[in-house]
């Protein structure tokens, strides 16, 4: 009698518990909502840059302005792998080029001929930090011309 009375008790407390708790498709939506929820905190608290591009000609001067034959500026995190590109559809480019939301960082910094493939692009090294914002909120990265036609 006694047996069979500790069955029916283990029998009702398995069953409680087993109503009393949510389905496992139910706790993976929990959890993965918590995670999209932790990520989207985090990545509000990732600070970006904006960067300005702008060319090193092959006499050695610095320009912010102009049309020039560049398809792209791009910034290539030197750790992570992840490029930035300032693609706009087209092969020439006004300067300054420009890129909103680029996260602190070591880079290589780069540009790609344009269509008329009249113009090589070398590339540069520099680090993405609060150090080298200036005065009007950018980073400002020049490019070295190598060759033009």
């Amino acid at each position: 009698m006694k047996i069979s009375i500790l069955k029916t008790m283990a029998s009702a407390i398995f069953l409680a518990a087993a109503v009393s708790c949510s389905s496992h498709d139910e706790m993976m939506a929990d959890t993965q909502t918590q995670s999209k929820s932790d990520f989207s905190t985090e990545a509000l608290k990732t600070k970006t840059y904006k960067l300005r591009f702008g060319l090193i000609s092959l006499d050695g001067t610095k320009t912010l302005s102009g049309n020039h034959d560049v398809g792209s500026f791009l910034a290539e995190n030197t750790v992570t792998g992840e490029v930035y590109d300032t693609y706009y559809g087209g092969g020439f480019q006004t300067l300054p080029g420009y890129y909103d939301g680029v996260p602190a960082g070591d880079y290589t910094f780069s540009a790609m001929q344009g269509q008329g493939g009249w113009t090589g692009y070398g590339s540069v090294t520099g680090t993405v930090s609060d150090a080298q914002v200036d005065a009007d909120g950018y980073i400002t990265v020049y490019i070295p011309v190598t060759w033009a036609e």
